[in-house]
């Protein structure tokens, strides 16, 4: 079959480099990296572990996901995701999505003191391709999941403490009063590991896509070239165009020669682990299959492939204890730490959500997942799929002119209805003839960008052009009430089987006071200790929660503590729900939050700028 595969892109490497003799004045430089990429992908897919590349969050990644899952049915799933993050995969179904996976470390041996506290986290959403490959690894008999990507330790034993912000797109002083940035701060300064980062690595390439494509925004021109035109791709076609991306985008910019040195050192550290797993468990690299990032699927490092050399050696991990656990995440959340635009998380949910009822594809989901509804279709064994010879894909797909929707009227009409019903609600003096104006506008702003349908991105600039005419006269500016109405701002939430020990310790102890402590939002506890002595020990733990999380988590309204006196009455606004997230880290400090209260204590007394006025305050 090796002359096969060497003859499977000829034809594209032949118009290539006539491209490449064409528009440069020497055809070396472009020929080289035009017909580089035809070997990244011509590599890739001779693999005999079949390589599936994915993009981060991206609908066409998960709907041809869950249509190859079902196709091939492998026996094992490679996963790009820290390995030491697999125990917390099954108790996804506890939760609600969206929720990040979290490795967490308050006290750290091998890192400089002033990095504590460490945190690295992994948000996973239900649109997303990593979720389908973890729903359907789990949930099937005879399968296997295996994480292979470096550990949370390794992840700051190879990164500069430098280069934290740059890579997650978040840094710590994301948290202001507007609800739309608490949300966008769920996730708090941790450094974010992802599938699929596509994105140009320099700004002259970013800016000049941009400006040719007449979009803002990355995300917006990857929704119009990349979603869309491969949201009805088949399986061959999808997997050689997200390789051919992922080659383009490392040949053309690599990037910092030390985020370079990583990514390589990522690859090097995947290939060894998935070589290892094989060789001790014999399992054929054919009932087999790799989900990573497209631009590590176009890898060009020695230890590429299931006969790659075997000369990377992978260190040990410090010292450093590591805790592990769930917490909420949101879309917000994942737009501020990678960097993507306002609300393309919510419209990329949109988007899945139409593409599964169009293409009736099946999707996974965990069995008893939070807000997953039960399928209705009838499940029928897939037929094994037959080996057949790898064709070019890429020509007819790069040949192929761009296929422009109808404008659908009736979803245009409704979105722009919506967004003046919204915008009344919210303080705008808008009226029908806005509507109309947003509606015309649409369709102008999708013509002047060589669009036959509008995008919710070209419908996001027309209602901002047409309503918001110079003020803001509430909390919401006309853009986020367009990401409202698109789908929202989601946010996840982790269920009472899947939190620490600690957080179901508090939630247990407040059990007496009746309310529904997993919901989102304040909510008032009216105390009356005198007729109900049981509930001083609920006070107890409030006046703790009060000291050790944030502010507004736990209020007194009415009620002092002192020394050598008992309440009588009290009450609190309570926001357990909301600071979920907080419940949950302080969980990874202790079993108990007296355990905790006390070590902080000792902590702030016996610290090294300690005064007199220090050590009487825990005192």
């Amino acid at each position: 079959m090796s002359g096969t595969h060497e003859q499977t892109f000829e034809e594209l490497r032949g118009q290539l480099q006539e491209a490449a003799a064409t528009f440069s004045d020497g055809p070396d430089a472009l020929e080289g990296i035009l017909l580089g990429i035809v070997d990244d992908v011509n590599r890739a897919v001779r693999e005999p572990l079949e390589i599936f590349p994915v993009c981060h969050h991206s609908p066409a990644s998960a709907l041809a996901m869950a249509r190859r899952l079902r196709e091939k049915q492998p026996k094992v799933v490679y996963l790009e995701l820290c390995e030491d993050m697999a125990p917390l995969l099954t108790e996804l179904r506890n939760c609600r999505l969206p929720v990040a996976v979290q490795a967490f470390a308050t006290e750290v041996d091998g890192f400089p003191a002033d990095w504590s506290p460490l945190s690295v986290v992994a948000p996973i959403t239900e649109a997303s391709a990593e979720y389908q490959a973890i729903a359907y690894a789990l949930d099937t008999p005879g399968v296997e999941l295996v994480l292979v990507d470096r550990s949370s330790d390794h992840v700051f034993q190879w990164d500069a403490r430098g280069t934290h912000s740059a890579e997650t797109g978040a840094g710590p002083g994301a948290t202001d009063a507007s609800p739309a940035e608490e949300e966008a701060a769920l996730h708090g300064d941790a450094v974010g590991v992802e599938i699929g980062d596509l994105r140009p690595r320099f700004a002259e390439l970013e800016e000049h896509l941009l400006h040719h494509g007449r979009v803002r925004h990355w995300s917006e021109r990857w929704h119009q070239y990349v979603e869309l035109p491969l949201g009805d791709s088949d399986h061959d076609t999808y997997r050689q165009v997200m390789l051919l991306i992922g080659s383009l985008f490392r040949r053309l910019a690599p990037g910092d020669p030390h985020r370079v040195r990583v990514d390589e050192d990522r690859e090097r550290y995947m290939w060894t682990r998935m070589r290892e797993h094989l060789a001790a468990t014999g399992t054929d690299a054919a009932d087999c299959l790799y989900v990573c990032g497209a631009f590590h699927a176009a890898s060009r490092v020695a230890e590429f492939g299931v006969h790659g050399t075997d000369t990377f050696e992978i260190g040990p991990r410090s010292a450093t204890r590591w805790q592990h656990g769930l917490i909420p995440s949101s879309h917000a959340a994942i737009e501020t730490q990678f960097g993507l635009a306002s609300g393309s998380v919510s419209i990329a949910a949109t988007m899945w959500a139409k593409n599964v009822g169009r293409t009736r594809v099946e999707p996974f989901r965990l069995a008893g997942q939070a807000g997953a509804k039960k399928s209705k279709a009838k499940k029928v064994a897939a037929a094994p799929v037959p080996t057949v010879p790898n064709s070019d894909k890429l020509t007819g797909f790069l040949r192929r002119p761009p296929v422009l929707d109808r404008l659908d009227e009736t979803e245009l009409l409704g979105w722009s209805v919506e967004i003046v019903r919204a915008a009344r609600r919210n303080g705008y003096l808008a009226s029908t003839a806005d509507a109309i104006a947003v509606f015309e506008t649409s369709i102008l702003l999708a013509g002047m960008r060589d669009r036959a349908r509008p995008t919710p991105y070209d419908f996001q600039d027309a209602a901002v052009t047409c309503i918001e005419k110079d003020t803001v006269p509430g909390r919401r500016d006309v853009r986020r009430l367009v990401d409202i109405m698109m789908g929202g701002d989601r946010v996840g939430q982790v269920g009472y089987d899947a939190l620490p020990p600690l957080a179901r310790d508090v939630h247990d102890r407040l059990a007496p006071l009746n309310l529904k402590l997993q919901q989102r939002g304040v909510q008032r506890a009216l105390l009356d200790i005198s007729s109900q002595p049981h509930l001083e020990k609920c006070s107890d733990v409030l006046w703790m929660l009060r000291y050790l999380m944030p502010q507004g988590t736990a209020r007194p309204i009415m009620g002092e503590r002192r020394l050598g006196e008992r309440p009588i009455q009290e009450s609190w606004d309570l926001a357990l729900g909301t600071h979920q997230r907080a419940l949950i880290e302080l969980g990874y400090e202790g079993v108990s939050i007296e355990q905790v209260l006390e070590q902080r204590l000792r902590r702030t007394a016996y610290g090294p700028h300690a005064t007199t006025a220090t050590v009487l305050g825990p005192v």
